[in-house]
């Protein structure tokens, strides 16, 4: 009888199959880590620049965004001009410190900006600062 000599294996090959699975798995977590949303922004604003830019940190805060197209939020909630003045009183009683940010985009006229700076001040609130980027 007679038998046949092992065959040696000269196709040798190095198993990718693990390795794309991983290199997938990491373009997966990368793609998803850095797509992550700023919840904090509800309009597409552009802020004008400044070098003297700082933080405010205060009691209370109230954060009016104004649209490039002219809409205006007061806290994410979105609000006429005339209703700006009084929903700014009714929280008088609140706190005794009040600070007002203002996001405007620097595409609108500068006249709106001053009409929304005035009716802030009208509701006795004399904290306000303006964001820059």
């Amino acid at each position: 009888m007679r038998f046949k000599p092992p065959q040696q294996d000269d196709d040798l090959r190095v198993e990718l199959t693990s390795m794309t699975d991983i290199v997938f798995l990491l373009l997966i977590f990368f793609m998803v880590s850095t797509t992550f949303v700023d919840f904090s922004r509800r309009l597409d604003i552009q802020l004008p620049e400044s070098k003297a830019a700082e933080t405010l940190q205060e009691v209370q805060q109230y954060v009016v965004e104004m649209g490039a197209e002219g809409t205006l939020h007061l806290d994410g909630q979105r609000v006429r001009l005339e209703e700006l003045q009084q929903r700014l009183q009714q929280s008088q009683g609140q706190a005794s410190q009040r600070s007002v940010i203002i996001k405007a985009d620097k595409r609108l006229p500068y006249g709106q900006v001053v009409t929304v700076l005035g009716l802030v001040r009208q509701a006795n609130i004399h904290d306000i600062a303006v964001a820059v980027r």
